[in-house]
């Protein structure tokens, strides 16, 4: 595209001095007499034939112009949303959501709006001067070299003009990045709710109404930044054609220049080079302004990933499920005591293992280290004796099946959050995932059943309907290996034993690990291992911890105590 674009800016640029050129043709001509009535109609003709030639070669350069500034963004944003996508969660837990939203559409906006607007104008200003320079030197070289004497000046100003820009746009972007983040935080389900329930509304008004101020206040600095940029290139526009008047009228004076070829310089001057040179400043300034959003994008793009797939990474093949972790320790960033300290646990092909323990005591994070949403900053995590950063992500996700405490729904039909994990099911394995969940008589109540779109995060379900969906996800994925975080917690009594039931035969010849802090829940486990601190402590059966006396006997007769209490 831009190969074609080119040499079209170049023929419109020189079909547009062929007017003034046909005028200078037709004053020598009239001032001396010496044209025949025809010749005038040629010429006309001529020029009008120039001016639609133009106009086409104008319709074809816009349209060239955008595929070509389009097919920039579009790739850009591709490249920046695939680039988020591959950040680990620890990335998304120290950066607001509005952040990132903000660099994936305001950024990219401001990017956009700059070459839509400024890349058919560089290569267009660029060609039009050069072109019209040309010109200019042959009707007079010395007229042509006085004009270019204002080019130091306006390059000296530029330099100002780009360093304020420059760091005046950066604050601005900064700016409205926090703004974004507060709003998304804010108006968001869950912090609308807090907002409500707190009567935290006139607080908000005010923090918001003060982060809209400071960008507004910065968008006015970064306006006026090149305010006085701009009166500079307009004195010299004034100048200009001042000065080639005074010098060109003495040279026509002094018969050292033809009236006529004063009048056609001077076209070209105002007509062709002041605009076009107008144009390059203008878009000269706007791509300082979009570099700062350029700025922004470019430093997440060039960062390194902090999870990278290794590259000779391979696929998990018919992965069987043992789980082994080898002296693993993990700490979080800015936390000073280690979430994990030297942790060393196998867990057997399909056996079904509960963690259990205070909470942060480490029992989450010991699990999210299997599929890799962190890497343990000392030991190493296996899975069918591999190393899993030594496996390819797509396979590891394959394998891994999971369930969070909080189930999380897209803002999509019931059924396309079903098919999340396996979009190729069938209809026949969706009901039977649906039964094996307790889900068929919810879906049968639903306004249009499985088509149902089910709100923001899944809102329009209840938490333990969410839940259900949620583990009928994992079902439908069948996956060797099952992670479940609080999977039960927002369930009732009722519905959590036929979710159990369901379980029981999912857990059926697969490797689980279950985080509970409702004991009653891991009493079925194979195994029970019980962290403390970020070490294991205990582990065993049931009956075998509850004999021994530890911490699992006293977590598990304060909690039979608080349901005898809750019985009476």
């Amino acid at each position: 595209m831009c190969l074609l674009l080119i040499p079209v800016i170049v023929a419109q640029a020189v079909l547009g001095l062929v007017p003034a050129l046909i005028f200078r043709s037709l004053i020598a001509g009239l001032v001396n007499r010496s044209i025949a009535p025809g010749h005038i109609a040629a010429l006309v003709g001529i020029g009008l034939a120039a001016g639609l030639a133009g106009g086409l070669f104008g319709v074809a350069e816009t349209f060239l112009a955008m595929r070509v500034s389009f097919g920039i963004v579009a790739t850009v944003r591709r490249q920046l949303f695939d680039c988020l996508l591959s950040q680990p969660i620890a990335f998304f837990t120290r950066t607001r959501a509005g952040e990132i939203t903000s660099r994936l559409l305001n950024d990219i906006g401001a990017i956009e709006a700059a070459l839509t607007d400024t890349l058919v104008s560089a290569i267009r200003a660029g060609t039009g001067i050069f072109v019209a320079l040309v010109v200019m030197f042959v009707l007079d070289w010395q007229l042509t070299l006085l004009t270019l004497l204002a080019f130091p000046v306006l390059a000296l100003g530029l330099r100002w003009a780009a360093h304020v820009t420059f760091y005046s746009n950066l604050r601005v972007r900064e700016r409205f990045a926090d703004l974004s983040a507060y709003a998304a935080e804010t108006l968001g389900i869950s912090g609308l709710m807090l907002v409500k329930a707190f009567g935290m509304e006139s607080h908000v008004r005010r923090r918001f109404a003060q982060a809209n101020d400071e960008l507004q206040l910065k968008q006015v600095q970064a306006a006026m930044s090149t305010r006085w940029f701009g009166v500079a290139v307009a004195v010299l526009q004034l100048l200009g054609p001042a000065v080639i008047v005074l010098i060109g009228g003495d040279l026509v004076l002094h018969h050292q220049l033809s009236l006529a070829t004063l009048l056609t310089f001077m076209i070209v001057a105002s007509a062709r080079f002041a605009p076009d040179l107008q144009a390059a400043l203008n878009t000269a300034t706007s791509l300082i302004r979009s570099n700062a959003a350029w700025t922004r994008v470019f430093a997440m793009l060039d960062a390194p990933p902090e999870l990278p797939e290794s590259t000779s990474a391979r696929d998990l093949l018919r992965p069987a499920g043992t789980i082994t972790f080898e002296q693993v320790a993990f700490s979080y960033p800015g936390q000073t005591r280690p979430a994990l300290d030297g942790v060393s646990l196998t867990i057997a092909a399909g056996e079904l293992v509960a963690l259990v323990g205070p909470s942060g005591a480490g029992k989450s994070t010991l699990s999210m280290l299997i599929p890799r949403f962190h890497d343990p900053v000392a030991g190493q995590v296996t899975l069918d004796g591999a190393d899993v950063r030594d496996l390819t992500h797509a396979s590891l996700a394959a394998a891994i099946g999971l369930v969070f405490q909080d189930s999380f729904l897209f803002h999509a039909s019931l059924r396309e959050n079903l098919l999340v994990g396996r979009p190729e099911a069938t209809e026949d394995e969706l009901a039977a995932a649906l039964a094996a969940a307790h889900l068929t008589d919810v879906v049968r109540e639903l306004p249009v059943g499985l088509d149902t779109i089910v709100g923001e995060r899944g809102h329009h379900l209840s938490g333990g309907e969410r839940q259900r969906v949620a583990i009928a996800r994992v079902i439908l994925k069948d996956p060797p290996v099952l992670i479940l975080d609080e999977a039960t917690s927002h369930l009732d009594s009722a519905s959590e034993r036929l979710v159990q039931d369901a379980l029981s035969h999912l857990f059926h010849g697969r490797t689980a690990l279950v985080i509970a802090h409702r004991l009653s829940t891991v009493l079925s486990a194979d195994r029970i291992v019980v962290l403390d601190g970020g070490r294991i402590i205990e582990q065993g059966t049931h009956e075998e911890l509850l004999q021994g006396g530890g911490l699992y006997s006293h977590l598990y007769a304060l909690q039979f105590d608080r349901a005898r209490e809750g019985v009476r």
